[in-house]
């Protein structure tokens, strides 16, 4: 790479000797597969991120119940099986999104939720939106971190 100095001269600068980051596809069939032209999660460099997972049956694909907390625990459930594929856990999740079909759901999936994370809580957004895929009730996303943390 060649790359423009303060003094306007040009050659080879910190852009030639960094190296590749890594990216990752991460895949297991203990989560269901991807209903779309998507990674079930994708790691670049010691970044994870993981799809929305909805709370599907791996094997069939359907729905495990038709209320709301059978399909966050199973949505988690997911989630935890491709953190476990890409060599981490929940601990290290640092940032979630939480998709509801009916935000009167919400405090029924923050109990589901706070049986997966443990303090300290990763950043979270939570949103109501019009549909979810398949016609679900709570789809979830994560961001984590492949590798030791060291909270301060």
């Amino acid at each position: 790479a060649v790359v423009s100095t303060q003094s306007g001269h040009y050659g080879r600068g910190a852009l030639a000797t960094m190296s590749k980051i890594i990216r990752k596809v991460i895949s297991t069939s203990k989560a269901p597969a991807a209903i779309g032209p998507y990674s079930q999660a994708v790691q670049v460099g010691n970044t994870l991120y993981v799809s929305g997972q909805l709370g599907l049956d791996a094997k069939t694909m359907e729905f495990v119940g038709d209320d709301v907390v059978t399909q966050a625990k199973r949505a988690l459930s997911n989630m935890g099986h491709i953190l476990e594929a890409a060599g981490t856990n929940y601990s290290n999740v640092i940032k979630t999104t939480v998709l509801l079909k009916d935000m009167q759901h919400f405090g029924q999936v923050n109990e589901v939720y706070a049986s997966f994370f443990q303090p300290p809580f990763p950043a979270r957004a939570a949103y109501e939106c019009a549909n979810l895929p398949k016609y679900g009730l709570v789809e979830i996303e994560a961001v984590a971190i492949v590798g030791e943390i060291e909270d301060q």
